[in-house]
C-alpha cells in the first residue's frame, strides 16, 4: 500500500510539474484576437489585431506565417492580464499587413505593452495599389478609428490604461503615425521632392500605377490627422519625411523617436531623417533620432523562411529578405525593439 501510495504521490507531483511547466510556457506567449471595425471612410470593414499581456490560457496558434515569412506563436483569443496596460496603436508599411509585424507586436507585449494594430486597404499585402495607397488620409483615419473601437469594446477598454498610449509605424506606416502626431502633408512640397529625387522608390512605385504627383488630390492629401490620444510616437524608416507643411511642425507637442535603419550607403536616402536627408528629427520640437546598424530598410520585415529568395526571385520580387552586409536580421529586431521599449517607458511616464 505504502508502494502505491508512494508512486500515486510521485504521479501527482510530476503532473504538477508539468502543469507548471505548461503554465510558465503560456504566460510567454501574447494573447492575441482580431476586430473587425466600421469604419466611416472606408467601403468596407477594417480589420484590426489585438496582441496583449496573458492572463488565462486558451490554445497556442501562430500568426504571420506566410511562404516567406516566420511568424510568431500566440495564444489565440485567451484572457487578458488584470490591470491597465500601456498601448501601442501599430502601422505596416506599404505592401505589409497587421500581421506581418508579429515579430514586433509579440516583443512589445513581453515588455508589459499592448498592441493595435490594423490592415490599411489599397496598401497591404496582396492588396497594395499606387492609386490607393497615396491616401495617406485614409491611413491616418484607419488608425484613429481602430483606436476609438478599441477604447469602447469592453472585452479591452478595461485593460487600456488612456494615460499611456503611443502610436508607432514603418515606412508608409512611419508618415501615419507622424500625421496623428500633428504633421501635414505638403503636396507641392511631394511634387518637388518627386522630381528632384530621381529615382525615389515610392514616387518610382506611383508611377508605376499611373499616379502623377501633380495630380493627387491636395484636399485630402493635406488634411490634419492629429490625434489627441496619442502621447508619444515612433516612426521607423518614415516616408515622405521631406514634404510636410513647415508650419504644421510647431502643432506637434509630444515626444517623437525616430529610427532609421542603416548608416551610410545602407540607409535609404528616401527615409532619412538626419542632417543628410530631410532633417525631420531636428525640425520636431521633441524630436529625436536614433539608429540601428548594420541594417537595410527590409530588415524591420520578418525573418525570411529557408528558400525565400529563391522564391521572391522566381516572382520578381523585392529583395525584402536580402540583409545588409554584416546585417542579421533578428539582431536587428532585438536592437529596434530595445530602442522603442526605453523610448516609450520614459516618454510615457
Amino acid at each position: 500500500m505504502q508502494n502505491v501510495l508512494g508512486r500515486t504521490a510521485s504521479l501527482a507531483v510530476a503532473a504538477s510539474a508539468v502543469l507548471a511547466s505548461a503554465d510558465a510556457f503560456a504566460n510567454e506567449l501574447p494573447g492575441y484576437d482580431r476586430l473587425a471595425i466600421s469604419a466611416p471612410h472606408r467601403a468596407a470593414l477594417v480589420q484590426g489585431s489585438v496582441w496583449y499581456p496573458l492572463g488565462t490560457m486558451t490554445y497556442r496558434s501562430r500568426v504571420g506565417d506566410s511562404a516567406i515569412f516566420k511568424g510568431a506563436p500566440v495564444a489565440m483569443g485567451a484572457g487578458i492580464k488584470p490591470g491597465r496596460h500601456s498601448l501601442i496603436v501599430l502601422s505596416h508599411g506599404s505592401g505589409g499587413n497587421m500581421d506581418g509585424l508579429a515579430w514586433l507586436a509579440s516583443k512589445l507585449v513581453a515588455e508589459g505593452f499592448m498592441v493595435l494594430a490594423v490592415n490599411h486597404p489599397g496598401s497591404t499585402s496582396g492588396d497594395s495599389s499606387p492609386r490607393r495607397s497615396i491616401k495617406v488620409w485614409e491611413r491616418a483615419r484607419d488608425l484613429s478609428t481602430a483606436l476609438e473601437a478599441l477604447l469602447a469594446d469592453p472585452a479591452f477598454a478595461m485593460h487600456v490604461d488612456r494615460e499611456r498610449i503611443a502610436a508607432m509605424g514603418f515606412s508608409l506606416g512611419g508618415l501615419s503615425v507622424l500625421q496623428l502626431a500633428g504633421l501635414v502633408p505638403d503636396k507641392q512640397a511631394f511634387v518637388d521632392y518627386c522630381a528632384r529625387m530621381k529615382g525615389a522608390r515610392d514616387c518610382v512605385f506611383l508611377a508605376k500605377g499611373g499616379v502623377r504627383p501633380e495630380a493627387i488630390d491636395a484636399s485630402g492629401f493635406e488634411r490634419p490627422a492629429q490625434d489627441g490620444s496619442i502621447s508619444a510616437v515612433v516612426a521607423v524608416d518614415p516616408a515622405m519625411g521631406y514634404a510636410f507643411k513647415p508650419q504644421s511642425f510647431t502643432a506637434v507637442d509630444l515626444p517623437v523617436r525616430i529610427i532609421n535603419l542603416g548608416k551610410g550607403a545602407d540607409l535609404w536616402p528616401e527615409v532619412d531623417a538626419g542632417p543628410t536627408g530631410s532633417d525631420l528629427a531636428r525640425k520636431l520640437p521633441s524630436g529625436s533620432l536614433s539608429y540601428v546598424a548594420p541594417a537595410d530598410h527590409y530588415a524591420f520585415l520578418g525573418e525570411c523562411r529557408e528558400g525565400a529568395r529563391q522564391l521572391l526571385d522566381r516572382e520578381g520580387g523585392d529583395p525584402i529578405c536580402e540583409n545588409a552586409p554584416g546585417s542579421v536580421r533578428s539582431v536587428v529586431h532585438r536592437d529596434v525593439a530595445k530602442q522603442v521599449v526605453a523610448f516609450l517607458r520614459q516618454a510615457l511616464k
